[in-house]
C-alpha cells in the first residue's frame, strides 16, 4: 500500500505540475515563475492533505522526489511547450489526470491514517482540487473547481469508490484503478459534452445599476 500511494502521488504530482507549467507558459512567466507554478499545482493538494491528517512533515517537503518531478515537468514544458501544446486540450486533460490520481491517493492515505469513510472521501476530493485551486489563484483566475463542469464532483466520486472498496474489503489496487478511471471519465465527458451542475441565475437590480451618462 505504501508503494502504491507513493507511485500515485508522484504520477499525480507530475501531471498536475505539467498543467501548472502549461498555464504559466501561456501567461508568459519566466523560468522561475514556471517552476513555482508547477510546484504549487503539483503539491498544494498533497501538502494540505498531509497537514490535515497529521502526516508531518508533508511528503512533498520531506521527500526530494516530489520537488524533482515538479521541476522536471516545469523544465520540459518550458523548453518543449510547442510540442505539448499540439496535444488536444493539453491543460484540461493533464488536469483531469492529476485530479483522478490525487483524489484516489488522498482517499487511500486518509483511510491508512484511520479517518472515517466520509471524511476520507472528502479529503480525497480536497487533495484532488487543492493544486488546481492554488494554480488558478496565482494567475488571478477564478478557480476551476468553482466554475468547471463536474470538477469537484468527479474527484468526490473517485474518492468514494476507494472508500466503498475499503468498506467491502476489496483489493485496494483494483478499487484505486476503478476510482481513478471513474473520476477521469466523468471529467473528460464533462469537458467534451459540457456537463455541468446548475448555475446560479443572477438578475441585477435595476435600482442599483449605474445610471450616469
Amino acid at each position: 500500500m505504501h508503494t502504491l500511494l507513493l507511485v500515485l502521488d508522484l504520477i499525480g504530482t507530475f501531471v498536475f505540475a505539467l498543467s501548472g507549467a502549461l498555464t504559466a507558459v501561456r501567461r508568459q512567466l519566466d523560468l522561475f515563475g514556471v517552476l513555482v507554478l508547477s510546484f504549487a499545482a503539483g503539491n498544494a493538494g498533497g501538502i494540505t492533505r498531509d497537514l490535515l491528517i497529521g502526516a508531518t512533515p508533508p511528503a512533498a517537503i520531506a521527500d526530494w522526489r516530489y520537488l524533482g518531478v515538479s521541476v522536471l515537468a516545469g523544465i520540459i514544458t518550458f523548453y518543449r511547450y510547442a510540442t505539448i501544446e499540439r496535444l488536444r486540450n493539453p491543460v484540461q486533460l493533464s488536469d483531469a489526470a492529476g485530479l483522478a490520481l490525487f483524489a484516489v491517493a488522498g482517499a487511500q492515505k486518509a483511510l491508512a491514517f484511520g479517518l472515517n469513510p466520509a471524511m476520507a472521501a472528502l479529503l480525497g476530493m480536497l487533495t484532488g482540487i487543492g493544486g488546481g485551486m492554488l494554480r488558478d489563484v496565482l494567475v488571478t483566475e477564478i478557480p476551476t473547481v468553482l466554475r468547471a463542469d463536474l470538477y469537484a464532483v468527479a474527484a468526490l466520486a473517485g474518492a468514494a469508490v476507494v472508500v466503498l472498496g475499503s468498506l467491502l474489503q476489496l483489493p485496494p489496487t483494483a478499487t484505486t484503478l476503478v476510482g481513478a478511471g471513474l473520476c477521469f471519465g466523468l471529467r473528460y465527458m464533462a469537458i467534451r459534452h459540457r456537463w455541468h451542475l446548475p448555475v446560479a441565475r443572477y438578475i441585477a437590480d435595476e435600482s442599483q445599476q449605474d445610471t450616469r451618462p
